[in-house]
Formats: C-alpha cells, structure tokens, sequence
C-alpha cells in the first residue's frame, strides 16, 4: 500500500537515496531542505526551508500535508559534522551541532506530531560515533547522542498513539562530501546510501512492527 512520507534534508546524498528508495516501492513523498532543490531533482519539494525554526517547519508540514493528503512517516535526514578539540575549538561550534543535528530533529518531530496518522513512523538519524567517542568528536557525538535520547523518549510519548519512532546509527556513510574531507580513507569500508535507505524504508514499513525506541548500527562489518 502506497504511503506518505517526509524527508528533511532530502536534497543531500542520503535524502536523496531515501526519496529514490521510497519512491521505488511506489510510496509519496515531500523532500525539505535548506538549500535549494538540486538540478533533475523530481521529487515533490520545500526548499530554502530553515529546519532549525519551529514556525517555519511547522509551515512547511502545513503545506506538505496538502500536497501529500496526508502524513504516514517522517525520516529526519538534516544533519551536519565537525571535528573539533574542546581546547582549539569554539563553544559557538558546539551549538552549531547542537542546532543542525539535534534541534532540526525534535523540531521536525514536533511539527509531525499534528500531522502523522496512527500506524506512522519516524526515523532518525543517529551515529556510531556518539558512543566510544574519539578525539575531536565530541560535539558531534554529543549532539548525536542527543538524537538518540529524542528517539527513545519519543517513542515512549507516542506508544499510545500507535506510531514508532527509530534511529539508525550509521558508522561512514559514502558520500562526496565524506570522501572530500577524508581522501585518505578506505571507501569501501563506508555504507553506501542505497544501503543505508533500505534499512531507513525497513523501519518506516509495518514489516518492522516491532521494533520501537530502537538504534540500529548502521556498518559494512569491515
């Protein structure tokens, strides 16, 4: 049965791989972003939308809704990196993290919450990192891990309401931007964004009825 489905950050290598992902098993789908909606891009889309500000994401679900009829599940894609020493680095940077993984979440799941249908599902995106956490990660990771505590917190919340809510925890995930930043390393290990969506399609599907409040790992076995 064809569903209605979000994607925040849907205009990057892992957005767009859902929306493909989704799209093949013949579901909808709205794609937001904050940047502009890519050349050849096909997917439904809400573009140049600021998914750190409450009001205007809470607009962009309005409008969503209207184009889809309805909301079934919301996949929050919108993200970014950094490594930074604590010692070199600026607290600003830690609120950027803060702000750009965290916040664009449980702003998304926010606006969601008037919107999905029972039966829906949410899926975040976590990180491996957040746990073990190396040098230089740790605003990352804590942000990260931030995503986590929403998912499960969440998930408890909206038990009631019949909707789930996941996260997957990639290691690497092959992207240009990744392979610009790290050129030295070994691509192959990476989890490549087709996979990466498969998994992400899995938890929105009722195939994956019972699994809530769960981080899943997301890795080659490399």
């Amino acid at each position: 049965m064809a569903r209605n489905y979000i994607v925040t950050g849907g205009f990057g290598a892992l957005g767009r791989a859902v929306c493909s992902e989704l799209l093949s098993a013949g579901h909808r789908v709205v794609a937001m972003d904050i940047a502009s909606p890519p050349g050849g891009f096909t997917v439904n889309a809400i573009g140049q939308l600021d998914l750190a500000d409450e009001r205007a994401v809470a607009e962009g679900y309005a409008k969503a809704e209207q184009m889809l009829g309805g909301i079934d599940g919301v996949v929050n894609v919108a993200g970014g990196f950094l490594w930074e020493t604590l010692a070199d680095g600026t607290i600003r940077n830690w609120e950027r993290m803060l702000s750009m993984n965290l916040l664009t979440a449980a702003i998304s799941c926010k606006a969601a919450l008037a919107h999905l249908r029972p039966g829906g599902s949410i899926v975040n995106i976590g990180a491996a990192a957040a746990s073990n956490t190396a040098t230089g990660m740790a605003p990352y990771a804590a942000s990260k891990a931030g995503v986590m505590a929403l998912t499960e917190g969440l998930s408890a919340e909206l038990s009631e309401r019949n909707i789930r809510v996941n996260a997957v925890l990639p290691t690497i995930i092959d992207t240009p931007k990744n392979r610009e930043d790290m050129p030295e390393a070994d691509f192959s290990a990476w989890v490549q964004p087709a996979a990466a969506a498969k998994a992400i399609a899995f938890l929105l599907s009722s195939d994956s009825s019972a699994i809530n409040g769960a981080g899943i790992k997301l890795s080659t076995g490399r």
